[in-house]
């Protein structure tokens, strides 16, 4: 999505909200429709954070139509029935704000950052997105080029950037995590609008949502305004009833429902003019909409995956990846500290080893990929001009095997820990940050105040603790090796 700035207020929505170590108090609750609302007010600065995060990401999605779930981040600012195509971004740019939007294997998320005197605007603007989006031919055959230049600048014409697709269609056989948000070209230009319109049906509704505002707000004045433009949206099934009566011809309608569609009138959904057409809401009503939810697991490997991808680089490359624990689990917190102490900074083992001292890389790192279920971790190397392949894996095998099998010092895991503490205070520094942890903790965990917590699951790993779950999940004959020669 492009990135719409406004430098003063960029400015102002990097200051730190409150002094680093104060505790994030916030408001939750949920409308009569599902949705989930958490309020945050911090009135330090003048600005405020506006988010819905909608429980669907590429996992979510029909193998045979990968990439939707990224395609309608683009998709619904195309606009609505009451904004008109290209101006959603436009109408927050001209009222001094900010917005993007971005999508993951498991969610996806739109925000805004506006002047606190616009909340009403930012409310009404997601509440356009739920309700009254555009998903016709026009907008969806504009996006698919767009989709198509942004796989184009970001995957197939980047160096290297194909190792992470190639690593989880390897390491995933069942689980929908085989494939990544960006999704297949070939599915979206085969896919025909009544996909798109179903997808749109399926997932943004009301009980998929997490609507999160953070900032200089008031809390009663703005549940009255959540009240105003989202607790009127219908409930259940009756909010694609409310889609039909906006976009079918009457006689669509009247097939589908065997009611008249001028007996609904959208200003006063509720209350249909006939006793058939109320029937009909109060049934679609109470029938909830079903999410397609996967329930795949993945076998354990027991044995390594290797393969070679010929790519347009000049040096080789070298890529492990292995399965992860899901995140906020014991083992996900864990292993997270083992890979940063693998590659965390300048000072870290990978970069002092294999890039310093052996010089057998240009640049080496690891990461772990969290997800909602069992992810990825990655550890891989760039190597230098001189070195062989041989030799580049040698020395990350040796740092890996190091890490499962020697505890870490003393100055090391201090000053991990360091950096985790500065980390945390430092996500809850920023209002946009504060919204999005309080959105993520609930949908993911079911557990808001996480974004107090999070920090003490840290607290409690032990050097013993990492050398134990990097050697149960950093196998070497339990992995994916991927090595990438120039063409």
């Amino acid at each position: 999505m492009k990135r719409i700035l406004t430098t003063s207020l960029l400015g102002m929505a990097t200051l730190f909200a409150n002094a680093q170590e104060k505790k994030i108090d916030f408001v939750e609750y949920d409308l009569a429709n599902g949705m989930h609302v958490i309020l945050h007010e911090d009135n330090t600065t003048p600005i405020v954070a506006v988010s819905v995060m909608y429980h669907v990401g590429s996992k979510n999605e029909n193998p045979d139509r990968t990439g939707f779930a990224h395609f309608f981040e683009h998709l619904l600012f195309e606009g609505t029935q009451n904004i008109g195509r290209g101006e959603y971004s436009e109408i927050v740019e001209k009222n001094g704000g900010t917005l993007n939007a971005n999508t993951s294997q498991d969610r996806t998320y739109y925000y805004e950052i506006l002047p606190s005197n616009q909340l009403e605007l930012g409310l009404w603007l997601e509440s356009e997105r739920l309700l009254h989006a555009k998903v016709e031919n026009q907008g969806i055959e504009t996006q698919r080029e767009v989709v198509k230049e942004e796989k184009r600048q970001r995957v197939d014409n980047q160096p290297y950037a194909s190792f992470i697709p190639e690593s989880f269609k390897r390491l995933f056989k069942k689980h929908p995590y085989n494939w990544v948000p960006i999704g297949s070209m070939e599915h979206l230009d085969a896919a025909q609008e009544e996909d798109y319109v179903n997808f749109y049906r399926t997932f943004y509704v009301p009980s998929n949502a997490v609507l999160s505002i953070a900032g200089d707000i008031d809390i009663k004045e703005t549940k009255a305004l959540i009240e105003k433009y989202f607790a009127t949206i219908p409930a259940g099934e009756a909010i694609n009833l409310y889609r039909d009566v906006e976009n079918m011809t009457d006689s669509t309608f009247m097939a589908k429902y065997g009611v008249s569609r001028a007996d609904f009138n959208t200003q006063n959904f509720a209350k249909p003019a006939s006793k058939a057409a109320k029937k009909v809401y109060k049934s679609k009503k109470k029938t909830e909409v079903v999410i397609p939810r996967p329930t795949a697991t993945e076998a354990p490997l027991t044995t390594n995956i290797i393969d070679t991808v010929y790519d347009n680089i000049t040096l080789p490359g070298v890529f492990f990846s292995y399965h992860a624990p899901a995140q906020n689990t014991e083992d996900s917190y864990t292993l997270q500290m083992a890979m940063d102490i693998l590659s965390s900074g300048a000072s870290s083992r990978l970069n002092k080893e294999i890039v310093e001292k052996k010089e057998l890389a240009v640049q080496s790192f690891s990461f772990i990929y969290p997800l909602e279920d069992p992810g990825m971790a990655v550890v891989g190397s760039i190597a230098s001009k001189d070195a062989s392949i041989d030799s580049l894996k040698a020395a990350m095998d040796a740092e890996i095997n190091r890490i499962c099998t020697e505890l870490v010092s003393e100055e090391e895991f201090q000053k991990i820990k360091n950096q985790y503490e500065n980390s945390f205070y430092s996500s809850n520094g920023r209002i946009a940050g504060i919204a999005e942890n309080l959105a993520n903790n609930y949908m993911y965990f079911n557990n808001t105040n996480l974004i107090n917590s999070e920090l003490e699951a840290y607290e409690k790993i032990t050097r013993e603790d990492i050398m134990r779950v990097a050697k149960k999940y950093l196998a070497a004959n339990a992995r994916v090796e991927l090595y990438y020669l120039p063409k």
